[in-house]
């Protein structure tokens, strides 16, 4: 059954008054009857986003231990009161992967009944039902196995998975597939010679330096900014352990130590380790990183949040308050093509890819 006269940003799905957008929205229509361009997913998986779960994680942990329960029951209770998965305190939310079911006649997805997909859009904007209680979850991790169904709209965004790689592993890099592709076009911007409207321009390889660079984000972004032309790559990091992890992939040039939360202690890292940068992309999951990020990044440089723990005005109002030059962008997790370039960079980097299969399986 379809129904019609939809809004392909999915507002006839809002059922907030007066209406806001889906991502806005406190509570969504989940009714399974679909409009006539919206496509219906039978749900396997969900990947809920790190800040995300680093927030449920802290809240349901006492005396050094998760309870994974708790955890769980707070999820279920989200989606069920909301009709998606929207972390009220965090604000953000994952993806999914699962099977088409149905398609709408005027669906301009281009997707198939019986295609297996990971969603490309955030789990805060589409319509969610968990039908099986998450009985096969733990509460233990961001990848969250489970039964229910899940819409897209006109205006969504799904991948195919690969044949060639296991359904977890896609999911994980598709999460984060925007970070990557941002940080090459901004790399290559300022490879390219001349002032153009783009970007800087300098034509000279630029520091990059990524802040959180072994974690899933980070570690595509470092293979991005060598790829797309990096003179030099910084990989930071909070601690010896993740360092071990980092150095022997070869990913960064010089990996440096800080807590990304101490802005004196980030800007002499990155100094120390060749820059300031003049491009600094923030991957990590924990607040109050703006400020070190600035300090760490020259005069007319770029600063890439792709946190969804950052918080804006912290960022916009600290630069001004340190007279500094940057440029700062919002990582909105869509770049053309940014699915198929991140599996790209996993096949074609072995670092990246042990880093991406040790988190899952650790």
């Amino acid at each position: 059954m379809t129904l019609s006269e939809s809004d392909p940003t999915g507002l006839h799905r809002v059922l907030d008054r007066p209406a806001v957008l889906a991502q806005a929205a406190r509570r969504l229509d989940t009714r399974p009857e679909l409009w006539d361009d919206e496509v219906r997913i039978r749900v396997e998986r969900l990947n809920l986003d790190a800040a995300s779960y680093r927030q449920l994680e802290r809240t349901h942990t006492t005396d050094g231990r998760v309870d994974g329960d708790a955890v769980r029951a707070e999820v279920l209770a989200i989606v069920a009161e909301r009709g998606k998965m929207q972390n009220p305190e965090t604000g953000s939310g994952g993806m999914l992967v699962g099977t088409v079911e149905e398609v709408g006649p005027r669906s301009p997805l281009g997707l198939a009944v019986g295609d297996r997909v990971a969603t490309l859009v955030s789990l805060t904007l589409t319509p969610l039902v968990l039908e099986d209680g998450l009985a096969g979850w733990d509460g233990l991790g961001e990848q969250v196995p489970c039964d229910g169904y899940a819409v897209l709209f006109g205006r969504s965004i799904a991948a195919v998975l690969p044949d060639d790689l296991p359904t977890a592993l896609s999911l994980s890099v598709m999460d984060v597939c925007g970070a990557p592709a941002l940080t090459a076009r901004v790399v290559g911007e300022y490879v390219a010679a001349g002032e153009g409207p783009g970007g800087p321009g300098t034509g000279r390889a630029p520091v990059v330096a990524v802040v959180g660079a072994a974690g899933k984000s980070g570690s595509l972004s470092l293979a991005a900014a060598r790829a797309a032309g990096a003179g030099r790559t910084i990989g930071v990091v909070p601690h010896q352990g993740e360092a071990d992890l980092l150095a022997p992939t070869g990913l960064a040039d010089e990996v440096a130590i800080a807590d990304a939360r101490d802005p004196v202690a980030l800007r002499d890292a990155v100094e120390k380790a060749g820059g300031p940068a003049d491009v600094t992309v923030v991957c990590v999951d924990v607040p109050g990183c703006e400020g070190g990020a600035v300090l760490a990044t020259a005069d007319r440089g770029t600063v890439i949040f792709f946190s969804m723990a950052t918080s804006f005005s912290a960022a916009a109002l600290g630069a001004e308050g340190l007279a500094a030059d940057v440029r700062m962008l919002v990582g909105n997790g869509y770049v053309p093509g940014h699915a198929a370039y991140a599996l790209e960079l996993l096949r074609g980097h072995d670092g990246v890819r042990r880093l991406f299969e040790g988190r899952l399986h650790g």
